[in-house]
């Protein structure tokens, strides 16, 4: 994988930057690299709150990496797409489309469904997209999931509420301490208190980082206290509602009561029967784990159990063989991966027992074992 640009914002690519970059993917490409990996996402941005550097590279440069692997006649290009909504997302789209027939390479992006954002386009616009794309030769895949795309929260990794002055000296503290002074009710009413400053929520489209010095107030009524892996979580506040509780007081019960309780903010993918109409195109890969990009904030390393679990198991919406086929066969034929996917003899024998009776996905769990302990989330069954 090689991103582009890292260079200031205000400088725009040389031909020997082009020349050192194209020969620096076809060098990758050639050691075995699977392809070539950026993002036009407006989610995607430096810790001061700039884009990041392949926001703003022009499509020239796009066209030009992208055809160095053209070239050699191998590699994907994977692209974090713009999810701005409206005629923006249509444009990238558009313009993706021609990298696509121009390059002769295999594309992907992430397909998503979202309420977020002032402008959303269906999200049925992006399977039209497919089709589209496929009528005119390009081989354009869209990566969608199996499940929401999610912010997760806990005692032991990060809340919404860190930034606040308050929390933040709290949440310095050893674990043992912060539990303390939680259970104090003095402590607690000036916690509760101090949310009020926070911001509401806007409909400006929400990433998945930790909280930042804009901090905004979590939309209850689309944060879950998971329980299980099921999809079926009771939201904060609903169970507020039935408590006559503050929100945060809940959160703060919750946790004291399980150090590992978890909290689910859906970002993208929210409504389980758009993720059913992603899964059911022919042109969408049941991928998209999100499970080296920022693993302490969303870790989707189980799609592939929640598939077997939710969608075959409880939903009946795929037989098995649907599923692991897509699973398996329709993701390594997409990524050219060859002899690969299927039982059949001359083929790779990358076998995976399980019992279809009881597979399913692990609660998530955050855990210490990072270079420095850094913290990340682990969510594979």
């Amino acid at each position: 994988m090689y991103v582009m640009g890292k260079r200031a914002l205000s400088e725009a690519a040389t031909e020997d930057d082009l020349a050192r970059m194209t020969a620096a993917v076809k060098e990758a490409i050639r050691a075995g690299a699977m392809g070539f990996s950026s993002s036009r996402s407006t989610t995607h941005v430096t810790p001061d709150n700039t884009p990041v550097a392949s926001r703003i590279a022009e499509w020239s440069e796009v066209d030009r990496l992208v055809g160095a692997m053209g070239e050699v006649g191998a590699g994907i290009f994977q692209v974090g797409p713009d999810i701005s909504g409206g005629p923006a997302q249509r444009a990238f789209l558009a313009r993706l489309k021609r990298v696509a027939l121009e390059s002769g390479r295999p594309v992907m992006f992430g397909t998503i469904s979202s309420r977020q954002g002032s402008d959303p386009n269906p999200w049925t616009y992006q399977l039209d997209y497919l089709d589209e794309c496929a009528a005119a030769g390009a081989r354009v895949w869209g990566q969608t999931t199996t499940r929401s795309i999610n912010a997760i929260f806990s005692l032991k990794s990060y809340l919404p509420f860190d930034v606040l002055p308050a929390w933040r000296e709290l949440r310095l503290l050893p674990l043992a301490e912060q539990k303390r002074r939680l259970a104090d009710p003095t402590t607690r009413r000036r916690l509760v208190a101090e949310e009020a400053a926070m911001k509401p929520r806007d409909n400006v489209f929400q990433g998945g980082g930790a909280a930042t010095t804009d901090p905004r107030r979590p939309d209850y009524d689309n944060l879950y206290a998971m329980k299980d892996v099921e999809w079926n979580d009771p939201t904060v506040a609903q169970l507020a509602a039935a408590r006559g509780q503050h929100p945060v007081d809940v959160m703060i019960d919750l946790a004291l009561a399980n150090d590992n309780q978890v909290f689910v903010q859906p970002l993208v993918n929210e409504h389980p029967d758009h993720v059913l109409g992603m899964l059911k195109h022919p042109h969408t890969l049941a991928t998209f784990s999100d499970s080296g990009a920022h693993v302490c904030q969303e870790m989707g390393s189980s799609l592939q159990t929640h598939m077997l679990s939710y969608w075959v198991r409880a939903k009946g919406a795929f037989t098995l063989e649907q599923a692991v086929r897509k699973l398996s066969f329709d993701n390594a034929a997409a990524w050219g991966l060859g002899a690969r996917g299927l039982v059949k003899q001359g083929y790779r024998a990358d076998l995976v027992l399980f019992d279809e009776a009881r597979v399913r996905p692990a609660m998530p769990t955050v855990e210490a074992d990072l270079p420095g302990g850094a913290r990340r989330h682990r969510d594979s069954a």
